[in-house]
């Protein structure tokens, strides 16, 4: 099974819908003991960091969070759900995130012309070769909600760049820890073949299969 972490966020769904789509077998939860027992683990994110971070402290799932990712069990985050695994974000002050990666998150500079937050499509320039692109072209378009982007620490975890006034992380690589800035869920096709490849890449097969 794969489990869609529920902190208490909205709009989760849409990931649960993804999964079905590609046929496996998905639950959205906030059973620790069922978290803990999946076959990969997904925290998706929409909203603030310190919101996410407080959802999941409040259901006893961020010592959880951190233990899956520090154990290298196949853990995925989308949008908020790579900025909570930082040190700190600026959003709402300098509010403490999981701390499971060293850097911070940072809002998108203020500059006549900038829409913020950036709303739409926009490309992915491919930093590591893993086979969570396989048969994703480089610079391929998704889609992207966000006012805030991760800075690491670790430069060799980028595994994905965009360009919106400034070149961003859009997505980390680390062992079994995948996340990216952008919505694979609302990216079509090749969209849902980034769960796909890394689910295939982590668990090694369709877990229906």
């Amino acid at each position: 099974m794969i489990a869609i972490i529920d902190y208490g966020a909205g709009n989760i769904r849409n990931v649960l819908r993804a999964l079905k789509k590609l046929d496996y077998d998905a639950e959205i939860t906030a059973d620790p003991e069922a978290i803990h027992r999946a076959a990969a683990v997904i925290l998706p994110g929409v909203g603030a960091a310190a919101d996410t971070v407080n959802g999941l402290k409040e259901r006893g799932l961020d010592d959880l969070v951190r233990r899956l990712i520090e154990d290298d069990r196949p853990f995925m985050g989308v949008c908020v759900g790579l900025q909570v695994l930082f040190e700190s974000t600026e959003e709402g002050g300098d509010e403490p995130c999981l701390g499971v990666l060293p850097g911070k998150v940072v809002r998108f500079p203020t500059e006549p012309g900038l829409k913020v937050p950036h709303i739409g499509w926009n490309q992915v320039s491919q930093h590591a070769e893993s086979p969570v692109f396989s048969g994703i072209p480089d610079d391929t378009y998704f889609y992207f909600v966000h006012s805030y982007y991760v800075v690491p620490q670790d430069r060799r975890i980028i595994a994905g760049t965009t360009d919106y006034s400034v070149e961003f992380t859009s997505a980390i690589l680390r062992g079994n820890l995948f996340a990216t800035q952008f919505h694979p869920e609302k990216s079509g096709d090749l969209g849902l073949k980034v769960y796909d490849n890394f689910l295939k890449a982590t668990i090694g097969h369709h877990s229906r299969h």
